[in-house]
């Protein structure tokens, strides 16, 4: 039976690949901040299973880290913390460097530190924001970076100093450049899930109008589900190498916008262009999409598309044959509908039972 330490593992990767590695007969360890909120929602369902394990650590805090390397000794360690919302990052652009750079650092040299070197297989989850200001289209393990945010410069750091102590120590460290993948467990602040919850709100009247930046942008987008699957695969070589994660197809957030508001029964119709681009409901003639300068970044990426050749060919992952992009976008919009109308059932027992008490119906 293997060992696996995930990092990250509230959210919704970790989540996904704890799901995995549980199936796979893994004794899972995920690690936790302590907090006075709980974002254990995603992993509320795995609490209990006898071989899954939660501890309490920081990437900021590399004596946290330290200690648990020594008490779970794991086989693999997947890095999915990290500070990951890409406007963020101009916000808190040094948390964001101490986390996702100097957090990847403090990783590997505990793992060097407490003895795993030679028996620990590191995965670290890296990104296509690395191409930043594309060089080429698309893009692949030999395409030039180009970061073009905090957020990106950071993950360039991990992905170096990742190749450093595979060369430097001889680990086996290996960094998945995951191009967009996103789910119905995707962070609501996220553009896609943003897109999803307004279009379900939107047509069960509980919000009128939805806010987005570049519509124009294009990006490469799969299911997060199966791209665990492809961060698994990666440790299971018989050497470790760096691999792009993606579809190999591209949509603009227009289109993302198209499908998502057509499965919640609404179609649209785009006119006008750049800042003044609207989107309107076709059938009553109202406009629920607009454009806001607000959401526009100091830098924007806005052609990301990968290639997954490599991925395909020496790992023999093709997401295509299991989640298309249409696929992707109806998962996420019939989770959000289901939220929804759970939370409008929710308000209307509060309001009924308010009515109810202010009457002296109930006591």
């Amino acid at each position: 039976m293997k060992t696996a330490l995930i990092t990250g593992i509230t959210g919704q990767d970790g989540s996904f690949l704890a799901e995995l590695l549980l199936e796979k007969g893994y004794d899972v360890h995920g690690t936790i901040r302590r907090s006075s909120v709980d974002y254990r929602e995603r992993i509320a369902h795995l609490e209990g299973h006898p071989k899954f394990h939660l501890h309490y650590a920081d990437l900021g805090d590399s004596m946290s880290i330290i200690q648990v390397l020594n008490k779970v000794k794991p086989d693999e360690v997947y890095n999915l913390a990290a500070q990951s919302h890409v406007q963020v990052s101009f916000d808190s652009p040094e948390f964001t460097a101490d986390v996702d750079a100097t957090g990847v650092l403090r990783l590997l040299e505990g793992i060097r530190q407490c003895g795993l070197a030679e028996t620990c297989r590191f995965y670290q989850a890296s990104t296509s924001e690395l191409y930043g200001k594309v060089e080429e289209v698309p893009q692949n393990e030999k395409t030039p970076f180009h970061p073009y945010s905090p957020y990106a410069v950071a993950k360039l750091y991990g992905f170096w100093i990742v190749k450093e102590y595979r060369e430097a120590y001889n680990m086996f460290a290996c960094s998945g450049i995951l191009f967009n993948h996103e789910s119905e467990r995707r962070g609501e602040t996220f553009v896609t899930r943003k897109i999803t919850l307004a279009a379900a709100r939107i047509a069960q009247g509980k919000q009128k109008k939805l806010l987005l930046g570049n519509l124009s942008s294009l990006r490469d987008w799969g299911y997060a589900k199966d791209y665990v699957e492809c961060m698994w695969l990666i440790l299971q070589q018989p050497k470790p190498e760096d691999f792009v994660i993606a579809t190999g197809e591209q949509h603009s957030v227009r289109e993302f916008c198209l499908y998502a508001f057509r499965r919640a029964g609404i179609e649209l119709e785009f006119v006008g262009e750049d800042e003044n681009e609207k989107g309107i409901d076709k059938a009553t003639g109202k406009v629920v999409i607009e454009v806001s300068p607000d959401f526009y970044r100091p830098t924007d990426v806005v052609n990301l598309w990968g290639d997954p050749t490599k991925a395909k060919e020496k790992l023999g992952w093709d997401p295509t044959k299991k989640t298309s992009f249409e696929q992707l976008v109806n998962l996420m919009v019939d989770a959000d509908m289901a939220k929804v109308a759970v939370e409008r059932a929710s308000e209307a027992v509060r309001t009924n039972l308010a009515e109810y008490l202010e009457k002296g119906i109930v006591k």
